[in-house]
């Protein structure tokens, strides 16, 4: 079996049928253009913003500032700005999630809405709605949880506006005023209120579906890996777009300020608790040092005392800020780091030197001692004190100093042209669309279709084909005529209107060219036959039978033969139409004894032709033709003619065929181009071949030319033609 792809017939294919590949891609052209035309306008806006590093931004107070330094994060600000806490203000501040639209029946009733409201009058972008009858603006919109997303009815009753929950009246009241249900769980609090004839749909949305909605419009990204965030949003109004896009970064920026305001607002909180505390213990250790100076009348210490007590308070100094710089470096590190294992030795260098100076401090006399260990803790405590209260200094000026680390670089700005539909492609891909549609199902055509379109294929199945007889316009008008004689015989009437024999009215049909061709052929393969009797016969019906034996008749009568065309077809035969003659009498009369065979030959209006109808229609044509008088009559009739051509019945459809085939000389079988299949060949030689009836050779009928066609070539018109 050949898998290949034969790319020459697809390509052939698609010639074959380039006018409904082109009317199907015009006609997708159209309805992309009408789209395009009809179809919601979609705008883009953007903003652009920078992410900076975090700083306190107060210069001087840098090592205050390291404590709320970090590195930004584009995918955690990105996140932010998707999140609930900023996309939930934005949706509140604007009131997106109040929703007003006419109560229209769908489609239809745009086409019977009022005009839009005019352009030099203010349009509500959220929570209102205005054309040129209405307009109705809300402040507040308040429902239970369970009636979110439930479409409320608003319209004027008796001129006030009045709120419907369905068929249920919820609240009315005068404009100006609160509608509120009775139990207050409903609350529409209207601004503006003219109303028109239309009633309006209110619906109080969840904040879920109004944020999932709002991210579905946005699209935010890190502009390379420069710390930039462009925000990009799509709809069909340009104002709200721009005003949406300008609340977020606002709400985003907001929240930035007061988060690294937060962070020295704890802090301060922190230091204000613990300053009173400080203060406290100070005036405490002052009260102590005074006390005791009076009880032992010791005011001064000697130099030595005085270089010991500075060094200690020094020392004392220094560890408590180690201590605060252990506290922070422990979020951060584990002991084993080598920051801080260099802090801890700097402490246990600390209490070495503290040590130390204990040791001097024990060797001083007993009050000089007591001194020292009360200034001592005076002046740490005041240290601390102090220390404190710059701290709480620097941090109320970093707070009253804090921008944060959000600026707004471009503010939002709306493209004036709609991104989408873009037209020009739409159009192009429908048309693209139309085209392989159309290609695909003529490709889907041709696999499903299973008829015969070239000899090779009836060659293959071991018949001679004798000619191919190409279709032409008269031949396709008179398989047109057969067709509608069929659909009135089916509805019990008969169709009696002459056909144009092809042979007389126009000779040089190339169809005719090809039946001399087949006329040639037959004279040859016909001399080895044991009678003069040539049956035409075909798989089904409808591939030409008719039209192929009184045309040959014709042809060959024209060479000074003496033919005779039989129409056995005693069913549906309908050559009488060809020659013009009478039905009345025919074969079936003879064979039930009604005629004689002299009654029933008729002269044709061409010279040597004779002709036999086909008679009435009977009830057992089968068993007529089986009868000793249908063999008499074939018998007697050889010396009287030089060729007799007996068109049959279909052999897949009656019988009659293969019993006409045992007293034929000679039999040929007609197929009709694409629409009998190798199959339906098959089967018909079959049953000739069960009743020992041999098929000399085929016609292939109605060829049509074609870039599939290897045969194309088939026949060309040249002069004029003549016997």
């Amino acid at each position: 079996m050949d898998d290949d792809i034969d790319f020459g017939y697809l390509f052939g294919l698609l010639l074959d049928n380039k006018w409904l590949i082109i009317g199907t891609a015009l006609f997708a052209l159209m309805l992309g253009v009408t789209y395009g035309r009809f179809a919601t306008p979609i705008y883009k806006g953007d903003t652009l913003l920078q992410i900076e590093k975090k700083s306190g931004g107060v210069p001087g107070l840098s090592e205050l500032n390291q404590i709320f330094e970090q590195e930004p994060s584009a995918s955690a600000e990105i996140e932010i700005l998707r999140s609930r806490m900023v996309l939930g203000d934005v949706i509140e501040q604007l009131k997106m999630n109040i929703l007003i639209s006419p109560d229209r029946a769908p489609y239809i009733g745009s086409f019977v809405a009022p005009d839009p409201a005019p352009v030099l009058l203010p349009r509500p972008l959220f929570a209102g709605y205005r054309d040129s009858e209405t307009f109705v603006t809300v402040t507040s919109f308040t429902v239970p949880e369970r009636l979110e997303g439930q479409p409320f009815t608003l319209r004027e009753e008796n001129g006030i506006p009045a709120l419907f929950l369905g068929e249920d009246l919820v609240a009315m009241a005068p404009a100006g005023t609160p509608l509120e249900s009775e139990d207050g769980a409903i609350q529409l609090v209207l601004n503006e209120w003219e109303p028109g004839d239309e009633s309006l749909t209110l619906t109080k949305v969840t904040d879920v579906v109004a944020i999932n909605r709002l991210r579905g419009a946005l699209t935010i990204k890190e502009v390379g890996k420069t710390g930039m965030l462009s925000m990009e949003m799509t709809g069909p109004n340009k104002e709200r777009i721009k005003t949406t896009l300008d609340a977020i970064s606002e709400a985003y920026l907001l929240q930035n300020v007061e988060r690294r305001s937060a962070e020295a607002e704890n802090s301060l909180d922190f230091l204000g608790k613990q300053l009173p505390k400080i203060k406290d213990k100070l005036t405490a250790y002052e009260e102590k040092l005074n006390a005791y100076r009076l009880q032992s009348e010791s005011v001064d210490l000697s130099m030595e005392t005085q270089s010991v007590l500075q060094q200690s308070v020094a020392i004392e100094a220094k560890i408590n800020e180690l201590k605060a710089k252990e506290g922070e470096i422990a979020t951060r590190f584990t002991k084993e780091h080598p920051v801080y294992q260099s802090l801890l030795r700097q402490k246990a260098s600390l209490a070495d030197q503290k040590k130390k100076l204990d040791s001097q401090i024990k060797e001083l006399p007993e009050t000089q001692q007591e001194i020292l260990r009360l200034m001592r803790d005076v002046e740490v405590t005041q240290q601390i004190y102090v220390g404190l209260l710059n701290k709480t200094q620097e941090l109320r000026i970093l707070k009253a100093g804090t921008v944060g680390s959000v600026r707004i670089i471009d503010k939002a700005l709306v493209q004036p042209s709609p991104i989408k539909p873009q037209k020009f492609l739409i159009a192009v891909i429908a048309a693209m669309l139309g085209a392989m549609g159309a290609a695909g199902i003529v490709f889907i055509r041709a696999l499903l279709n299973k008829g015969i379109e070239s000899p090779d294929k009836l060659e293959e199945q071991g018949v001679a084909v004798y000619a191919t007889v190409p279709l032409s316009e008269k031949q396709a008008k008179a398989s047109q005529l057969t067709n509608l004689k069929q659909r009135r015989a089916r509805k019990g009437k008969e169709e009696t209107s002459p056909i144009s024999l092809l042979a007389q009215d126009d000779p040089n049909d190339l169809a005719i060219e090809a039946l001399r061709s087949l006329r040639t052929s037959l004279h040859f393969a016909m001399m080895d036959a044991n009678n003069k009797i040539l049956m035409i016969t075909g798989p089904s019906p409808s591939v030409g039978k008719s039209f192929i034996s009184a045309n040959l008749g014709a042809v060959l009568a024209k060479t000074g033969q003496r033919v005779l065309v039989v129409d056995a077809d005693m069913r549906k035969g309908h050559l009488h139409r060809y020659f013009q003659m009478d039905n009345k009498v025919g074969l079936s009369a003879y064979l039930s004894g009604q005629n004689s065979k002299e009654d029933i030959i008729q002269s044709s209006a061409i010279d040597k032709l004779d002709f036999i109808a086909r008679g009435k229609s009977p009830p057992n044509p089968s068993e007529l033709l089986m009868h000793e008088r249908f063999k008499t009559l074939m018998n007697s009739l050889i010396d009287e003619y030089d060729l007799i051509l007996v068109d049959t019945p279909p052999i897949l459809a009656v019988t009659d065929a293969a019993i006409i085939g045992q007293l034929a000389g000679s039999s040929l079988l007609v197929t009709r181009f694409g629409v009998n299949s190798v199959k339906e060949v098959d089967a018909a030689l079959t049953r000739f071949a069960q009743n020992k009836v041999e098929i000399k050779g085929a016609i292939l009928n109605c060829m049509e030319r074609r870039a599939t066609n290897e045969y194309g070539y088939y026949a060309y018109e040249y002069g004029n033609s003549s016997d």
